[in-house]
């Protein structure tokens, strides 16, 4: 265990996502999104169940925050449903009242409970409307659409939110479900109709396009409301440490492949204006260009800079053959990821997941060299881990999650020793406040503090993790325990 410490100002809690979490896909005069209409689907999700009803926050939310209150955090990040905002999703069609209060009462009721709102614009569910019209972010259409939609939520929230998060995991989405189509819009070159992609190239468009709309959002908000409300605005990138298999230049090469084709393929841009040379190196004519104007406007244009973090990889050049179809192996080509050292021990534990494994120490290294890189403040804006099992585990069972608790312990001491060292790490937001819809998934992939029973109208029961997180972080905050 580590003697370091936060600052009483640190901001901590949980996250959510409005696609994993509202339900009511219809309520209020909502829109559907494409994970509303992807979900659906047969064979799309482990349990073949959609998104429908996630842990009906949209209908629970009073109680969601009063139980977030007792948890002790002082900082919940959400996500915003474009499409119960503006249902249609264009720059001229109709807003909606009803999804606009909403998330009002809700924003004020967390500042109510002490809880500091950071919302996010966009976690994924882009309008199906706008997917049906021109292919989402396949399109550059898509970007006055989405600076419109930013700017109606800074105007109706910006008043009640200190910082903003633009997009969610652009290189997931992009990825996911642009490239192996196992998210949605869930587009790939086996796919068949509407789901018919290249699975090579679509990536890097999609990307593009969502680092220029994250631009001009950004631009947006600078314009015409920071002076007024004061705020911060970043972008949310996913990250997992590539660790050179051995020591050898072919597996430090390997790595440092991995992690520019994963991760700073799109956070580069926000802070330099362009794509990393070795990312042109790698790619070549697949991957776009930005105009002049277009990188002016994307340099410097994230305050600070959101990660998503999970685990940590031991990379090396490829051994393993690629098979046909095999998407994600394609993408990053040369370059095999594995949590088997050359002595054979393993990185970590295994968990629920099986891409996730507990490393503290791949998470420090993360941190450390974003700070190097970049000279910004780092939001840990997701971080959590599945116990072995827990998608079978009876309630009783899973209430008793040591294995989280473990987890968290690693990664909060890690995060702390940063903190200590001086990385202007300023937040720790976990993954996740309930057990919700987990993409392709489905409810079999248990992520959260909270038990969700899904057959009883969502009820909800803290984990033992639950309590214990109030009293640690409370304790390496130095604050005293309410």
């Amino acid at each position: 265990m580590s003697t370091a410490t936060l600052p009483k100002d640190f901001l901590w809690g949980y996250a959510t996502a409005s696609a994993q979490v509202e339900g009511s896909p219809t309520a209020d005069g909502r829109g559907l999104s494409i994970w509303d209409t992807f979900s659906s689907l047969p064979n799309v999700t482990e349990d073949g169940l959609s998104n429908a009803t996630g842990t009906n926050s949209y209908s629970n939310w009073a109680a969601d925050i009063a139980l977030m209150k007792s948890y002790g955090v002082n900082a919940h990040r959400f996500s915003l449903s474009w499409s119960r905002i503006i249902p249609a999703g264009s720059a001229t069609s109709p807003l909606n009242p009803a999804g606009i209060a909403h998330y009002q009462r809700f924003m004020e009721a967390l500042l109510e409970a002490g809880v500091e709102p950071i919302p996010t614009l966009f976690h994924w569910d882009l309008p199906q409307a706008l997917q049906d019209e021109y292919n989402g972010f396949l399109s550059a259409r898509v970007l006055p659409d989405f600076e419109r939609y930013a700017r109606v939520c800074f105007d109706s929230f910006g008043h009640l939110v200190k910082s903003w998060l633009t997009i969610n995991e652009p290189n997931i989405f992009a990825v996911l479900g642009h490239c192996i189509g196992a998210h949605a819009p869930g587009r790939s070159s086996s796919g068949e109709g509407a789901r018919k992609g290249d699975s090579l190239k679509e990536p890097y468009i999609v990307g593009h396009h969502l680092m220029l709309a994250h631009a001009r959002a950004v631009a947006v908000y600078r314009k015409e409301f920071a002076q007024k409300q004061g705020g911060k605005v970043g972008i949310v990138i996913n990250g997992n440490w590539a660790e050179p298999w051995d020591a050898s230049e072919e597996s430090k090469q390997a790595a440092e492949n991995h992690l520019t084709l994963s991760t700073l393929w799109l956070s580069d841009p926000v802070f330099t204006g362009d794509y990393p040379p070795l990312l042109r190196k790698l790619v070549g004519d697949r991957l776009p260009t930005f105009t002049a104007e277009e990188s002016a406007l994307l340099k410097g244009s994230s305050d600070f800079l959101g990660l998503n973090h999970y685990t940590t990889f031991y990379v090396r050049k490829r051994v393993t053959p690629i098979e046909d179809g095999d998407w994600q192996n394609h993408f990053f080509g040369e370059n095999e990821s594995t949590t088997t050292a050359p002595d054979g021990t393993e990185i970590g534990p295994k968990a629920g997941l099986s891409w996730v494994r507990p490393v503290p120490w791949g998470f420090g290294k993360l941190l450390r060299f974003l700070w190097r890189r970049y000279d910004r403040d780092v939001w840990v804006t997701e971080n959590g881990v599945i116990c072995p099992g827990e998608k079978d585990m009876s309630k009783e069972e899973a209430l008793q999650d040591d294995f989280r608790i473990d987890y968290f312990r690693g990664y909060i001491d890690e995060l702390a020793e940063c903190v200590k060292e001086g990385v202007p790490v300023k937040s720790y937001l976990a993954w996740a406040f309930a057990d919700n819809f987990e993409w392709q998934e489905g409810y079999t992939a248990k992520f959260g503090v909270t038990y969700v029973d899904h057959k009883n109208n969502c009820e909800m029961t803290p984990k033992k993790s639950a309590w214990w997180m109030k009293e640690y972080m409370a304790a390496k905050m130095g604050l005293k325990d309410n």
